[in-house]
């Protein structure tokens, strides 16, 4: 049986695995369902129509599965958040269901949720993404794996942020930003991240020389992003070449409100040795 603080309140609908720990003063609404060895620690809440799998961590003072910041909201529908496994969320963390009957807010597994970030509704966070101290995302973006987003930085609505990409703190962007780039400050992509690539067990020698060369096409070839693609596509790519390729062909074919452009060129105050 779960491991219930006398001074919770937890609906007798939601489901909690046996070995679950719920703190003091947490509250936990009906049709929620939570998986083995999660800890739920004083006074977070999970709202309704949450589900998590095993092994999460939610700190104090979280709120899971809120309802939408969305004036067209409607409280009667049925909307969902679904995290999965080994999640930790720390103080503060907000996260909001989907906007629109049966729709629903993402969160894969092993993700880290630093002090008061954001994610809204309809949002994909993806496996491995780590958010810093008031990272905010907006509603309907999507973020990749692994990546790294900034400390008080923000992610504008239907934006797409590839895996692996790494943010300077402060940095905010409201146009998609390829895979294993690093940002700052507004729309800047300053480089690629060299270290991320390096210490990645899954991506090799090849991936990396790969990854350079489409990077040099799209933001140092002086083509759009059009013609770059183009010349892409003449090139014999492996894993995360190709990654890189189909997520700008994404962005440059994608309709509104998803139309919103690739992070334009470097700022040339800015570059890297690559």
């Amino acid at each position: 049986m779960a491991n219930i603080h006398p001074t919770a309140v937890v609906d007798h609908s939601a489901q909690l695995a046996d070995d679950v720990e719920v703190g003091p003063y947490a509250i936990i609404e009906g049709d929620v369902e939570i998986g083995p060895g999660t800890v739920i620690r004083p006074h977070a809440v999970i709202r309704r129509y949450t589900s998590m799998g095993a092994g999460n961590h939610v700190d104090s003072f979280v709120a899971l599965g809120g309802e939408p910041q969305d004036y067209k909201f409607d409280v009667s529908q049925v909307s969902y958040l679904r995290i999965g496994d080994k999640n930790i969320f720390r103080e503060g963390v907000t996260i909001s269901r989907g906007t629109g009957e049966g729709s629903e807010t993402r969160v894969g597994d092993g993700t880290y949720w630093m002090a008061n970030s954001h994610a809204g509704h309809n949002c994909i966070i993806e496996d491995g993404v780590i958010l810093a101290n008031g990272a905010l995302v907006a509603g309907h973006c999507t973020v990749g794996r692994k990546a790294i987003l900034p400390a008080n930085g923000c992610v504008h609505q239907f934006v797409w942020i590839g895996e692996m990409c790494m943010f300077q703190g402060g940095a905010a962007i409201s146009m998609h930003a390829p895979p294993f780039c690093l940002l700052a400050e507004d729309n800047t992509i300053v480089g690629l991240n060299v270290v991320g690539l390096r210490r990645s067990p899954d991506i090799t020698d090849d991936d990396r020389e790969d990854v350079k060369e489409v990077f040099q096409l799209l933001y140092r070839s002086g083509l759009t992003p059009t013609r770059a693609l183009e010349e892409m596509d003449k090139r014999d790519l492996g894993s995360a070449g190709s990654r890189f390729r189909e997520f700008v062909r994404k962005a440059c074919t994608a309709q509104k409100p998803y139309h919103r452009g690739i992070v334009p060129n470097i700022n040339r105050g800015h570059q890297r040795k690559q």
